[in-house]
């Protein structure tokens, strides 16, 4: 259970694709105090959290309500996520407007920004594939410590900006773009190969 739980945090810290965030975070943060950002920082990180787990637990029920098998949703989400995975290495990935009468620590940056479209459907996936009750468990555990430790990322966003500075966060994203296309390849080929099968 132990390396179910590292996999899928390695997994997860990816897929919340925190590098991007965490640059997003700073463009839209930077004409606040430093308490100001901090606030911002839990307020994403907790609704990213419970958007999440809302997501990982629902796949079963969305799939059995839509009639949709998981094998041909593995195919959908993983193509979705590779076009984001190319986006964040060709750059081309745009951050989006505020609207004045939302909390943008929620919209955008919860959703989509952190959890977008491509991220949502293999949080659904997870979740359902998931076999017992204990790897789900465990797979909540890991979820929940991977929208931490992004959280941990944007409270520490600074210190970090001055370490890495914009080119450190624009290789550290592409590293990022590179290990969610060999997942998404992943997700797409376990899809064919068990919808042939």
């Amino acid at each position: 259970m132990t390396n179910l739980f590292i996999s899928l945090f390695i997994k997860l810290f990816f897929l919340l694709t925190p590098f991007f965030v965490l640059s997003v975070f700073l463009s839209m943060t930077e004409h606040m105090t430093k308490t100001e950002q901090r606030r911002v920082a839990i307020r994403t990180t907790l609704s990213v959290t419970v958007i999440s787990l809302i997501l990982y637990f629902a796949g079963n029920p969305i799939f059995s309500t839509l009639g949709i098998t998981l094998d041909g949703f593995r195919i959908g989400a993983g193509s979705l996520l590779f076009l984001s995975a190319v986006s964040l290495v060709g750059g081309n990935r745009s951050s989006h407007d505020v609207a004045p009468d939302v909390d943008f620590a929620v919209v955008p940056l919860a959703i989509p920004i952190t959890v977008g479209p491509a991220s949502i459907g293999t949080l659904l996936i997870l979740g359902a594939e998931l076999g017992g009750a204990t790897e789900r468990i465990v797979g909540a555990a890991a979820l929940v410590c991977s929208c931490l430790c992004v959280g941990i990322l944007l409270r520490s966003s600074r210190v970090l900006k001055r370490v890495l500075g914009s080119v450190g966060l624009s290789i550290m994203t592409k590293i990022t773009g590179l290990v969610l296309s060999a997942m998404a390849a992943q997700i797409v080929f376990t899809g064919v190969k068990s919808f042939l099968g």
